[in-house]
């Protein structure tokens, strides 16, 4: 078939699924008043290869079927490939409104990743099952959750450690037969689950002999029996205290994915048992999602950054030398992250024919926009003043006397209105929050996840350098 409309990825989603938020079990995400929004945004993906204007950035050409298909399931060769990627992913999050639809970009990351696996294993069983689960993925144009981290439990603790609590911390075999696997188990913070065809679960760390049970790879349907989603809550909505938008709302969810004792077929599993390769499969997983996420965040702080530039006009203050100092480390901050992710592409780094980014360079991407984004959001809240939390509501607004000693007030420089600066202000608060912080910081891996990564890969060049200088001083 090799593409669907978004309306065939909307209709692929009423299957049963068990899906609960908020304590409310779901019957069809695609018209819950509290799911629907995560689809409409996943569904992003599929209207921007329908769409003239983005079909050459969207589609691409399958190499051996010559049939059009998705970008991200096109197994990039070289740069160029990759630079297509990337433009992809950014112009995707552009019409998100800075939320990227994110069913197919970590789609690929994740296939990518058990594929390099597998072929760097050898092992023959496990290259024909991925290449075929590839395919029907391509093929039908399917999305895909990546289900990566697992709830850990005593994080101090290996998996199979007989100090943990339970066994369950950490997906894992309970049964075999000569059908398949039964799996136990939960991931935790896996984003557009609810809304996916399907769910590739790979390892999140290295293991060690003992833990063999989880050094697990394998795909299933989102329906799948005995697998259960609790998604926590998100802005699905307008509230009646929010000044009225006509665009849509774009959001993302994120689940807690149950395995009560799923079957899986042999033919969807990829790795079981085989712990020495758990923590390869989990970093060549890291390896092109901490590009994916680079890419997302050039485009969310690009939103910002014009409200930010906005409000200060609108208070009257972008001309004063230290509000342009702030807006220019906004600048340097997003271009930084453009100019590193760009240059990830450009240097790619070639794995069991597959090219991804530069290893080393992408890290430092995605370092730099964790590291630093603290410091663009003080900014932007300097830039908007106490304001930013004291503002009153829609509510108040619709009240004629109070509406009018708003309008009076609260107007910024000549030629604004209240009511324009008081939307400014609301679209930096739901831009801006402690969710997006902490996601800033921890999703794709931690500070320290990228700075032991990008340590690791430099370790070559180091002892270039070292044997060059000791070469200048003398030393044979």
């Amino acid at each position: 078939m090799g593409l669907r409309t978004a309306e065939e990825y909307k209709n692929g989603l009423r299957d049963g699924r068990e899906v609960w938020i908020e304590g409310e079990k779901v019957e069809d995400i695609t018209s819950h008043p509290k799911m629907k929004v995560g689809v409409e945004t996943s569904a992003i993906d599929y209207e921007m290869a329908e769409n003239p204007k983005f079909r050459d950035l969207a589609v691409a050409i399958h190499p051996e079927t010559g049939e059009p298909i998705s970008r991200h399931y096109y197994i990039s060769q070289n740069a160029e490939d990759l630079i297509k990627r990337h433009d992809l992913i950014v112009e995707a999050t552009r019409q998100g409104d800075g939320i990227i639809p994110f069913t197919k970009d970590v789609a690929g990351d994740s296939l990518n990743a058990v594929l390099i696996t597998c072929r760097s294993m050898g092992n023959e069983v496990y290259i024909d099952r991925i290449n075929r689960f590839y395919n029907h993925v391509r093929n039908n144009d399917l999305s895909v959750a990546c289900a990566m981290t697992d709830v850990k439990g005593d994080r101090s603790l290996h998996p199979s450690s007989p100090d943990q609590e339970h066994p369950d911390y950490y997906v894992h075999v309970v049964d075999k037969n000569d059908k398949g696997i039964i799996v136990r188990g939960a991931k935790g913070h896996i984003t557009c689950a609810a809304y996916c065809d399907e769910i590739l679960v790979l390892p999140c760390r290295a293991m060690r002999e003992e833990d063999t049970d989880y050094a697990l790879s394998f795909a299933i349907p989102v329906n799948t029996k005995g697998l259960r989603q609790i998604v926590r809550p998100y802005r699905y909505h307008q509230g009646p205290l929010e000044f009225p938008n006509d665009r849509p709302i774009r959001s993302q969810t994120e689940s807690w994915i149950i395995f009560h004792d799923v079957f899986v077929p042999w033919e969807r599993v990829f790795l079981c048992g085989e712990w020495q390769y758990a923590g390869a499969m989990a970093y060549n997983f890291s390896y092109s999602h901490r590009h994916t996420a680079s890419c997302y965040r050039l485009a969310m702080t690009e939103v910002q950054l014009g409200l930010a530039i906005a409000i200060a006009e609108y208070n009257g203050i972008d001309k004063i030398s230290h509000i342009r100092e702030k807006i220019t480390d906004m600048i340097i901050y997003i271009e930084m992250l453009n100019s590193l992710s760009r240059a990830s592409c450009l240097e790619p780094i070639i794995r069991e024919g597959v090219a991804l980014p530069n290893y080393i360079i992408s890290n430092l991407a995605k370092y730099h926009f964790a590291k630093n984004y603290h410091e663009f959001v003080k900014n932007v809240e300097d830039l908007c003043g106490g304001i930013f939390i004291t503002t009153p509501t829609y509510k108040d607004y619709q009240v004629p006397e109070l509406k009018e000693d708003i309008d009076k007030y609260l107007s910024g420089i000549k030629g604004t209105s209240a009511l324009d600066r008081l939307k400014i202000i609301q679209g930096l608060k739901t831009t801006i929050n402690a969710d997006d912080e902490v996601l800033a910081l921890h999703a794709e891996g931690s500070l320290q996840a990228e700075r032991m990564t990008i340590y690791g890969e430099y370790q070559k060049r180091l002892q270039e350098l070292k044997r060059n200088a000791e070469k200048i001083v003398g030393i044979d």
